[in-house]
Parts: structure tokens; sequence; C-alpha cells
């Protein structure tokens, strides 16, 4: 299996980061990249106990947001040496397993030439009900917007072409709108998506679950209407700028 990289935004971090990259490190992965947007100071240690790992770790002052530390990580993979197919993103704060990564992996052998979403399963998750029908409305409006039909349109475990990297980093969004930008984008320049079933959907209530991957779906719905009204430029910043993280 061609190798790929992993790409981790992290804003405070749990300890157990540490354990899941030595998992990590015993798939087929040819680095992992982790991106330090902006953490206390108390959360030093754990990115100290990263690099031992031999993880490269790129830091941002401040924090600025999940989706320009995804960017943060995209340009530094554009502008390095380090051989890979592509990159798979991947949450901090134990929301996915070793198995869900593996089966992302395992997948890139057939679905080789878009991005593949690992799609969450609700049902019978720790997620409220109420959560769970608004993940399904979101999913709807996005078909009925953009023309595809996508399970989990935030989910943070994805698989990224290399050659995708390029146009990825000029999709507007800082923070988690880039989740919903990047498929918009994608659509528009009829790149492939692709979905592939991992575990249940994990609701981490002492973490940053609003930086990985979010739960409020009102406004994940307003995204997706502004983006629909906004079509010659799909990635419109506009709404993100009124209420950036």
């Amino acid at each position: 299996m061609e190798q790929t990289i992993v790409l981790i935004p992290a804003l405070n971090p749990l300890p157990t980061i540490v354990h899941f990259v030595e998992k990590l490190k015993t798939l087929a992965i040819e680095k992992i990249i982790i991106i330090n947007d902006g953490s206390d100071l108390k959360y030093n240690e754990i990115f100290k106990q990263l690099l031992k790992q031999e993880c490269i770790v790129l830091t941002h002052e401040r924090n600025i947001g999940k989706g320009q530390a995804l960017k943060t990580g995209m340009n530094y993979i554009v502008k390095s040496t380090l051989n890979a197919k592509g990159v798979v993103t991947v949450g901090a704060h134990g929301q996915h397993s070793i198995l869900d990564v593996e089966q992302i992996l395992a997948s890139t052998k057939i679905f080789s030439d878009g991005i593949v979403l690992g799609i969450r399963d609700f049902k019978g998750s720790d997620y409220p009900i109420i959560s769970q029908i608004q993940n399904r409305a979101s999913s709807m409006l996005f078909e009925l917007f953009f023309h595809k039909r996508l399970l989990d349109t935030q989910t943070g475990l994805r698989y990224i072409p290399r050659e995708h990297l390029s146009w990825l980093l000029k999709v507007n969004g800082e923070s988690f709108r880039y989740d919903t930008n990047m498929l918009v984008e994608a659509i528009k320049r009829k790149v492939p998506l692709y979905e592939v079933p991992i575990g249940h959907a994990k609701l981490r209530k002492n973490s940053i679950i609003y930086y990985d991957e979010v739960t409020n779906h009102a406004q994940i719905l307003q995204q997706m209407w502004n983006n629909f009204f906004h079509k010659g430029n799909s990635t419109n910043e506009t709404f993100s700028k009124r209420k950036r993280k």
C-alpha cells in the first residue's frame, strides 16, 4: 500500500492523542503532522511528547480556526519533499478510532482519484436524537442545493489525493466552514466524492468538539444557504468573517 500523510488540527488536545499517534505509526503512513492551533500553554507538554514521537508539529501563535490549521498543514506538504500519495485528516479529540483510519486507507486502493469521506453512523451513537435529525436535514439540504447526496457533510475524517492540495489551499474558510466549502468546491471542479462507512459518531463532552466537528447544525445550514446564494463564488467568506473563531 502506498503511504499517506496524516494531518491533525489540534486545539487543546486530550492527552490520549499521544497514544493514538503511537497506534497510527503502525499503519502505512509516511508522516504525521500536528497543527497546534493556538492551544493554551498548559498543553505544551503534550506537543513535546508528540515531537518525541517524530511527528511534525506546526504552531499558530493564536487560535485561527480548524480550516486555517488544515491549510497550514497542506501548505507545508506542498512545499516539502515528503513523498506520499495523499493526506488523511483526523480529529484530535478521539472521534476517530484506528480502525476508522484503516478503513479510509484501505478504500484509497479503489477510490484514488477523489476525496474520500468517512461517514459516521449516527444510529446508536451518543448524539441526541435531535442532532441525528438535524444531521439528516443537513444532508437533504446539501443535496437540494448542490445536487449531490452526502450522508455526513461535517465529517473530519477525509482522504485527499495530493494533487488536489493546491486548489484546496485557495478555498475560503478559517473555521469549520472550510469543511463545507471544500465539498462545494470539489463538486464545482467535478472532483469525485466517495463515502466510506466508519464507526459511530462520538460526542466528547469534555473536549472542544465544536473545533473538530461542529454539532450546531443551524450554523451548518446557514453556511450551505450562504454558499448556494453565492454560486459565483461558492466559497464566499462574508459569513465566516462575521463570526470568526
